[in-house]
């Protein structure tokens, strides 16, 4: 029996190595090495110099995606993406911290905070000048931050420090940037702060503090994973980082807890008033919204119905009847919209 296992296993990596040796011509990019350290030194130094092209580029980069978020543009704001160079200093500070490079760390954290406050101050005078104070979905949906934005955001960590080590995948880089999307959340901030609206400017930080966080972090730990640097140099910069995720790990936690609550609600009430309630079973429900204050859920309802159809009391019996099926206290509040009927029928009919 063990001669047999012993004779399939050499067998296998015979037609394992004849297999590679003959498909490796054909498909190079299963033996690509990642790019020597002395080349993507050069490349982190060049990503991580505060330039006049960088600073211009950010700059047109911050007007476009504020005019972007002003119009509700998802277009104009992926163009932003593309054109946005802070992944640069960002993966630079990545690399420093692998290899434990004071210098390189100091620099490109001196571009990144640099472009930073640029960004913001660009976003700030444009929302002055323009005046908007109404917001799209494309800010409200970059105030709300949760694990999962983390989530991405350390996915193209690793994305960003992988395609930086290699030669034939650096096309990946501009995929990478719209999906962390480091400059439309700075450009929420100059519009909150430009808008006076602070709840707005704090939930854009905390979403740019999370994808920076977790693209430094992952982007590290794939630099070490391919041998440049080691963890006992980037033991310190690691902790750091871990520290900053655990720390913004809290609000990004709540947060998405509260969106799955009210997911939740908000199933639930579709269907027990559409399906349960004899009050709202033939109405047309138009729109539910849903608000956490503690445990208490507001839910806001507007349904499409006759005038006069539904009664006060009605509401209030529909409320104790979600109440003891949620499990939790609701303040109900519907908004009905009057529907009337007119009938002309034809002549003589």
């Amino acid at each position: 029996m063990r001669l047999a296992i012993k004779k399939i296993s050499v067998w296998s990596k015979q037609q394992i190595t004849e297999f590679w040796q003959g498909n490796r011509g054909e498909w190079p990019w299963l033996a690509e090495k990642p790019i020597p350290l002395a080349g993507l030194n050069r490349n982190m130094w060049r990503g991580a110099v505060p330039s006049w092209n960088f600073y211009i580029l950010l700059s047109l980069s911050g007007i476009i995606a504020t005019l972007g978020l002003l119009a509700n543009s998802a277009a104009t704001i992926i163009g932003a993406m593309i054109v946005a160079p802070l992944m640069g200093p960002i993966i630079a500070i990545a690399y420093s911290i692998a290899l434990g490079n004071q210098r390189l760390l100091k620099r490109s954290t001196f571009t990144l905070i640099t472009g930073v406050f640029l960004t913001i101050a660009t976003s700030f005078v444009i929302t002055q000048l323009v005046g908007i104070r109404t917001f799209g979905s494309e800010i409200w949906g970059r105030v709300s931050p949760t694990l999962l934005d983390l989530g991405v955001a350390l996915a193209a960590g690793g994305a960003g420090a992988f395609a930086k080590s290699r030669r034939n995948i650096a096309d990946a880089l501009p995929g990478v940037a719209i999906a962390v999307a480091l400059v439309p959340p700075l450009s929420v901030v100059g519009i909150g702060l430009g808008s006076n609206s602070h709840s707005v400017a704090t939930g854009a930080t905390v979403l740019f503090l999370a994808n920076l966080t977790g693209i430094i972090f992952s982007g590290a730990l794939v630099f070490i994973a391919q041998r440049y640097g080691s963890l006992e140099r980037a033991r310190q910069g690691l902790i750091i980082s871990i520290g900053a995720i655990l720390l913004l790990g809290l609000p990004l936690g709540f947060s998405l807890e509260n969106v799955l609550v009210k997911e939740q609600a908000r199933r639930s009430i579709n269907y027990l008033l559409s399906r349960k309630s004899i009050t709202f079973s033939s109405t047309d429900i138009r729109d539910i919204q849903i608000r956490r204050q503690g445990r208490r859920l507001v839910v806001n309802l507007e349904v499409a119905t006759a005038l006069n159809s539904i009664s006060e009391n009605q509401v209030d019996l529909v409320r104790d009847f979600l109440e003891q099926n949620l499990k939790r206290p609701i303040n109900l509040n519907v908004r009905i919209i009057p529907i009337q009927e007119f009938s002309s029928p034809a002549p003589g009919t």
